[in-house]
């Protein structure tokens, strides 16, 4: 996939927000340059097309706490990789169906094995490949895993599934970062697909139910009125008296007129608040740049955990 510019005003939300880390008066690129030098020690980057040594106990395991498959230290892996499963492009849409779910098979036939999926969000049948869009999640990049039986080798490759996702950050209300804007196919850079009415956000009303102001046609979150409340004296998301570390997860549901065909689709958002941004523990400020470094840097957000829901951690102050 071809990567565009950026939306600007993303990036200027999010490193605002993390503005003690990255500074605020950065120009748009040298921001970009420097949130691809944040990492710590968990930080694990993604797979290209390679193959990678694993143990076999683990590439046969029938549970979703497979560990990502890493290179051996000690013995080289074997050249090339031509049994990875192929899903006719580098990106796959979820589709309109009348009631069934929509599955999407290999279009080619490694020969018997196991399938995986890294992170966590893929809905994959580990015997034949076949993955269940209706239930994954959408908007994310994942590396699926193939071991042929008989074999100790994990084949990976990356595959996007396509749709709308909300960024890991924090936004501090006092220095104007206000909205928290979606981006699509899991690649920041790209423009926003919602100009023409191609977008239809919180299609269910759910959102709105939990006093989560957004604007409809563009997925564009009003944090300001969504903590406060849009009515003086009612009360946002979080109620009359928000308390540091409060937490509400709301479920937005959309469609998209992009090559998902207006599919109904929908993603969990985590909405936290805090007083002031330093009252974070250093824990939950680590985790959310770890996932920035990987997001922005071309690598999926996690390969060791589900990075769903995102989180936007809401804050009045410094």
């Amino acid at each position: 996939m071809k990567k565009h510019s950026f939306v600007g005003s993303i990036l200027v939300l999010l490193f605002c927000a993390c503005s003690k880390i990255v500074p605020e008066a950065l120009p748009q690129t040298q921001q970009q340059q420097t949130a691809a030098t944040l990492h710590d020690s968990t930080r694990q980057t993604s797979p290209s097309d390679t193959t990678h040594r694993v143990d076999t106990t683990h590439a046969i395991d029938t549970t979703h706490t497979v560990p990502f498959p890493v290179t051996s230290s000690t013995t080289a892996p074997p050249p090339g990789c031509p049994l990875s499963p192929i899903y006719g492009d580098t990106i796959i849409y979820p589709q309109p169906t009348s009631g069934a779910d929509y599955i999407v098979n290999p279009v080619n036939n490694p020969g018997p094995g196991k399938y995986f999926a890294w992170p966590q969000g893929m809905v994959i049948d580990q015997n034949t490949g076949a993955i269940n869009l209706t239930k994954s999640e959408t908007g994310l990049k994942y590396a699926i895993g193939y071991v042929r039986d008989g074999s100790t080798d994990t084949c990976l490759s990356t595959l996007v599934i396509g749709g709308a996702a909300y960024i890991d950050s924090v936004y501090v209300l006092s220095s104007g970062a206000t909205t928290a804007l979606p981006y699509f196919d899991a690649n920041p850079y790209l423009p926003s697909i919602c100009a023409n009415n191609a977008c239809t956000f919180d299609v269910t009303g759910s959102a709105a139910s939990q006093k989560v102001v957004m604007n409809t046609a563009t997925g564009v979150i009003d944090l300001q009125k969504t903590l406060n409340g849009s009515l003086l004296g009612l009360g946002g998301v979080f109620g009359l008296i928000p308390v540091n570390g409060q937490v509400v997860t709301t479920n937005i549901y959309y469609k998209l007129k992009d090559a998902s065909n207006s599919a109904l689709q929908h993603i969990s958002v985590q909405f936290v608040y805090y007083d002031r941004k330093s009252n974070m523990t250093p824990g939950l400020l680590t985790g959310i740049l770890t996932k920035l470094d990987n997001l922005f840097s071309g690598n999926m957000i996690s390969t060791y955990s589900n990075p769903r829901p995102p989180l936007i951690v809401i804050t009045r102050y410094y």
